[in-house]
């Protein structure tokens, strides 16, 4: 296997680990009060003084994967402890398979309670002759030294007996570094090192990326440690956690189209995830620095709660709630670079919904909406496509009515009708095309709904079709997302006020076709998709330097009495 699938494989591996254990500790979780019911550790990555300043990406695991393992069988009956255990020895296997290593035998009896993976430089020689080569590094925490160099030894002496490579025994700040180097004549081969430094054993994918590792512990100003942007963000995650992610947004994008530098070095923006647990599932905390100081602000305080814009329908596969939605757009443009992969995102997001009306959302729409707003998604489950509704509160009449004329001007522009309809004893503004159905006999037209909007008091609300603009006008509290269970669990971890809730299991067939890339993470983090029944992100606002949010992933576990 080649070093770049080597490492990628270990980090999937401990992300499904934190997925895996995070599902059966939360079962665990909501009937043990053992020590773990905080949520975690306190402690911050040790191994980030070995990990370089540039590193592109980090993924943690702070507690040791057999404590959770325990943890988890404490307080769930035989046929969830069966299929918990059976996940966790698939989970081996699968780790077996890619890396070549007997976890039982050779390495649960010697590690310790953190293991850190790193991308640790984009390009390790700075050779462009050979394309980009990146540094990978694996850090793990050993509570027995001498089993871990026992472990190192075999490693070595297998090796040896093979007879395809030479050991390299080499010194280097003071560690011995011992590297594998090919008999035969290899053009751009990779190396596998390894060194033991204190109780951590180092594995790297070549000798001068352990180099540069060691450089980065000898001198602490060159390590991740001593970056300000992720102290700020540690500063600010201070509930315990099982594990920590951490990617700086230029790098990670130059990593992933496999580049030897970021298309704009002077870009740092960088986002830092906390995993911790909760009863009824994980909560990620989230600290994203790199926006402009004048961008971070905190949340602007509604009159009330969005939520009471309009009856969520119960079907709702996604919910998007907050305040003042051209002052949070302005927020975004200039609180993100230019050639931030954000940003390119995000505007890639907006084209993709304002082009087939020939609409600028940010200038047609956005810039009125200085209220309460909401924005709800119902997926069709036999249809690609789905339905939509926004709901805008208090624009001023002034604004509104002109607003809404040129959104019609704009849509007649690109070939359509208005129509003026009335749907629930409401007058309705309907966009509409017309179709030709032909058969042997006749032809005729067919009038296609492109698109609604209509006044509901201080409210404006505008949708995709008459049905989706039905189920919020039509008064039935018993068929509102509010009286889903999950969704008032939701609510009761996260504030109200601004939040995106997404329930994943009806918006999953429609995400999967609109980001090919989700299938890649449901089969990677299998376990954790299987038991997922919806995600809640709350922005918590920011300072001058940092902007923090939280992230609830409902596991479908239910307390017991």
């Amino acid at each position: 296997m080649k070093p770049r699938s080597f490492f990628w494989a270990l980090i999937v591996a401990v992300i499904v680990f934190l997925g895996l254990t995070g599902w059966g500790t939360a079962i665990a979780l909501a009937r043990s009060p053992l020590s773990l019911a905080q949520g975690g550790v306190e402690r911050v990555p040790v191994t980030a003084s070995l990990i370089p300043g540039q590193s592109p990406i980090m993924v943690s695991l702070l507690v040791n994967p057999d404590r959770l393992e325990a943890f988890t069988q404490l307080a769930v009956n035989p046929n969830r402890r069966r299929r918990s255990h059976q996940e966790l020895q698939d989970f081996e296997q699968s780790l077996l398979a890619k890396t070549g290593l007997d976890y039982r035998s050779e390495v649960k009896p010697w590690l310790g309670e953190e293991v850190s993976l790193a991308v640790t430089d984009l390009d390790y020689d700075h050779d462009q002759s050979n394309g980009a080569q990146p540094g990978y590094l694996l850090v793990v925490h050993s509570k027995d030294p001498e089993l871990s160099r026992e472990f190192l030894q075999l490693s070595y002496s297998t090796a040896a007996i093979a007879g395809d490579a030479d050991l390299v025994f080499d010194q280097y700040q003071g560690v011995k570094i011992t590297y594998k180097r090919p008999l035969r004549s290899v053009t751009n081969s990779n190396l596998l090192a390894s060194a033991v430094v204190g109780n951590y054993v180092i594995f790297a994918n070549h000798p001068q990326v352990l180099r540069q590792s060691l450089n980065s512990l000898q001198a602490p100003s060159l390590s991740l440690t001593q970056q300000s942007s992720y102290q700020s963000a540690l500063a600010s995650l201070t509930a315990p956690r099982l594990g920590l992610f951490y990617a700086n947004f230029p790098a990670l994008s130059a990593w992933l189209s496999q580049q030897s530098q970021p298309e704009n070095g002077a870009i740092d923006q960088t986002l830092t995830v906390a995993l911790s647990l909760q009863a009824q599932g994980l909560v990620a905390r989230t600290a994203f620095t790199g926006l402009h100081a004048d961008s971070l602000t905190s949340p602007p305080i509604a009159t009330t709660s969005p939520q009471s814009l309009v009856p969520l329908p119960a079907n709702s596969g996604l919910v998007i709630s907050g305040d003042n939605l051209a002052q949070q757009w302005q927020q975004l443009n200039t609180g993100l670079a230019s050639q931030s992969p954000l940003r390119q995102s995000l505007q890639q997001w907006v084209k993709d919904w304002q082009t087939p009306l020939g609409l600028d959302l940010a200038n047609d729409i956005f810039a009125w909406v200085n209220d309460a707003y909401q924005l709800i998604l119902l997926p069709r489950m036999a249809s690609p496509t789905t339905d939509w509704i926004f709901v805008a509160r208090g624009p001023d009449p002034e604004i509104i009515q002109p607003a809404l004329d040129h959104l019609d001007h704009l849509v007649i522009a690109q070939g359509y009708q208005v129509s003026a309809l009335t749907v629930e004893n409401q007058p309705v503004t309907a966009w509409t095309s017309l179709k030709t159905l032909a058969n042997q006999q006749t032809t005729s037209l067919q009038a296609q709904v492109r698109g609604v909007h209509c006044q509901v008091g201080d409210k404006v609300i505008l949708a995709s079709s008459l049905e989706a603009l039905s189920t919020v006008l039509v008064s039935n509290p018993s068929a509102t997302l509010a009286n889903q269970p999950q969704f008032a669990q939701a609510m009761t971890t996260l504030p109200d006020r601004q939040y995106f809730y997404l329930d994943w299991q009806r918006s999953e067939p429609f995400l999967a076709k609109q980001l090919p890339v989700l299938r890649v993470l449901e089969l990677s983090l299998k376990p954790l998709f299987k038991n997922l029944r919806s995600l809640t992100i709350h922005g918590e606002g920011g300072t001058p330097t940092i902007q923090n949010g939280t992230i609830y992933l409902n596991l479908g576990v239910q307390q017991t009495p």
